[in-house]
């Protein structure tokens, strides 16, 4: 009986260690094949830093080199003096603030609509928003275009604002977030003699917090490399973002690829101490997102 409790034990044990052992081997590869493409994602941004401190000519020689022969910082004062940085930085802020702002409150306005209110075609009104997600953003830069022109709104910052201040995303996200929110709030809300708007304003808005936040991370992240939209309505230098004023470093037979890179160390480096101060909101916005 002791010899087969004994056998019992070590089968056990045998067990244990065997699912110890697989996860142990499944986590090493894992991590192996993480490490592996985390180094393949970062070697373009490693190239980009190296670059920006070579000379002109070690950085377009055959074969290449790695590592710069002496450091050359005077590529920086190039890019600054080539191009209004200041006012790039300028534009790209008010655009950033202004559609982050708008286009959150008017995606939660219609997303409150679609997930509380209840009103003749509200289904397929919110089934035509979910199909404008899935259209390519470029077939509407024509339409975009026209109105703008016809508002007399080009070469300007409403120009650049203009396309982001309604997002079918948007819209959708927050819907989740209002769907998820228990209905006796709303009708207590009623009973006390509260109106919609006081309902979606003092309660509901504050309780959506979090979908807010990860909603304007996005709309912050999209206003900053946005390229093709500014390069088509603006054509004054003064009134571009970074991304479309650092695109006028490539010349149309001879680029300075070495200026290029240092200005776009100094068009990323903001987002990225804003990426490093707020990390932990960043990925937790990404996280909320993917989990509604």
């Amino acid at each position: 009986m002791g010899s087969l409790l004994e056998s019992s034990e070590k089968g056990k044990g045998d067990i244990v260690m065997k699912k110890s052992t697989y996860k142990y081997k499944n986590g090493l590869t894992i991590h192996t094949l993480l490490i592996i493409g985390s180094i393949f994602m970062f070697i373009p941004f490693i190239w980009t830093i190296l670059t920006a401190f070579k000379t002109l000519p070690e950085a377009i020689q055959v074969p290449p080199t790695i590592l710069p022969e002496n450091y050359n910082f005077s590529n920086f004062t190039k890019a600054l003096k080539s191009l209004p940085f200041f006012r790039f930085y300028f534009n790209t802020i008010a655009v950033i603030i202004i559609r982050v702002i708008v286009s959150t409150f008017f995606a939660a306005m219609a997303a409150y609509a679609f997930a509380r209110i209840k009103f003749p075609g509200r289904n397929i009104m919110f089934m035509f928003v979910l199909i404008q997600m899935m259209v390519p953003t470029q077939i509407f830069i024509i339409p975009q275009y026209l109105i703008v022109q016809k508002l007399g709104m080009l070469n300007s910052i409403g120009a650049l604002v203009f396309p982001g201040i309604v997002t079918a995303f948007g819209t959708f996200l927050l819907r989740q977030f209002f769907m998820g929110l228990p209905m006796e709030l709303e009708e207590a809300a009623i009973i006390d003699g509260a109106n919609k708007w006081q309902i979606f304003t003092k309660i509901m808005l504050p309780l959506a917090r979090s979908g807010m936040i990860s909603l304007s991370i996005f709309t912050a992240l999209f206003a900053w490399k946005d390229l093709m939209w500014p390069l088509i309505v603006n054509s004054d230098l003064e009134k571009m973002p970074l991304s479309a004023g650092l695109a006028q470093l490539i010349g149309q037979f001879f680029t300075d690829y070495p200026v290029l890179m240092a200005g776009s160390i100094l068009a990323i480096t903001p987002m990225v101490i804003v990426f490093i101060l707020f990390q932990k909101q960043f990925i937790s916005g990404v996280a909320l997102s993917g989990g509604k």
